[in-house]
C-alpha cells in the first residue's frame, strides 16, 4: 500500500485529513467561494408565448382548437436552472373544483419539459382544476380553511378570488439546483393551454431560479 497526502497548492502547507471512519474532513464556510469563476445570478421570468421576457404572459387564450404554449426557452449565453414556479389564477367565485371560476376544463393545461434528447417529457398531462395545480404544488399562499382554503379574497365581496399554488422543483423532484435549461439548446419548460379560457380574470405563471 502506498501512503499519500493531499497538500494545498498555495504554499501554506495545509494537508487534508481523514478521520477514523475514513471520511475526508472539510469545512463549510458561511460564504461563497471568493475565487469562484462562475457567478450565479438570480433568474425570474414569466412563461410567455415567445419563451423570453418580452412575450405575452397573459394565458387567457383560446387553445381549444390549436393549443397555445407558454414557456421558458434556452438562452444563447448562459444556463438557466429553474427551481420554483408560482401560479396565479384570479376569478370572482373561484373554487378548488373549478379552473378559476370556470367549469373544470375538458382537455386541461399540459406541463412538460422539452429537449432534443428527451422530446416532450410530460410532468402533468391534464391540469383541469385549481386543485390539480395544488396536487403538484409544494406550497402556496396559505389562506383560509374549508371551501376558502388557499384562496385570497383580494378585494372582498364579489371581487377577485385568487389561488397562488407554488411548485418547488428541488423539493418535488429532488433536483438540487432545479431544472436545467442548457444554453444554446432547444430545451424549454412549457405550460400549454388546450381549452378556451375566456372569462378568467387573471392567469399567469412565473419561474424563479438562477442563471450561470
Amino acid at each position: 500500500m502506498i501512503t499519500t497526502k493531499l497538500e494545498s497548492g498555495d504554499g501554506s502547507g495545509n494537508i487534508a485529513k481523514v478521520d477514523s471512519e475514513g471520511a475526508l474532513q472539510v469545512v463549510v464556510h458561511p460564504h461563497p467561494p471568493i475565487n469562484e469563476t462562475l457567478s450565479p445570478l438570480p433568474f425570474s421570468q414569466f412563461f410567455t408565448t415567445t419563451g423570453i421576457s418580452t412575450g405575452s404572459k397573459d394565458m387567457i387564450v383560446n387553445g381549444a382548437t390549436t393549443a397555445v404554449p407558454f414557456y421558458i426557452r434556452a438562452n444563447d449565453d448562459f444556463d438557466i436552472y429553474i427551481n420554483s414556479i408560482s401560479i396565479q389564477i384570479s376569478d370572482p367565485g373561484a373554487a378548488l373544483d373549478r379552473f378559476g371560476a370556470l367549469t373544470a376544463l375538458t382537455n386541461g393545461v399540459k406541463f412538460y419539459y422539452f429537449s432534443a434528447e428527451t422530446g416532450e417529457y410530460i410532468l402533468a398531462d391534464a391540469i383541469k382544476t385549481n386543485l390539480d395545480f395544488f396536487r403538484d404544488a409544494t406550497g402556496g399562499k396559505d389562506f383560509g380553511d374549508g371551501t376558502g382554503a388557499w384562496k385570497a379574497d383580494i378585494s372582498g365581496g364579489t371581487g377577485q378570488d385568487t389561488y397562488f399554488p407554488e411548485i418547488d422543483l428541488s423539493e418535488r423532484f429532488g433536483l438540487q439546483w432545479g431544472l436545467r435549461i442548457a444554453k444554446g439548446s432547444s430545451t424549454k419548460l412549457v405550460y400549454e393551454v388546450r381549452d378556451n379560457l375566456a372569462g378568467l380574470a387573471v392567469f399567469n405563471i412565473k419561474a424563479y431560479g438562477i442563471r450561470i
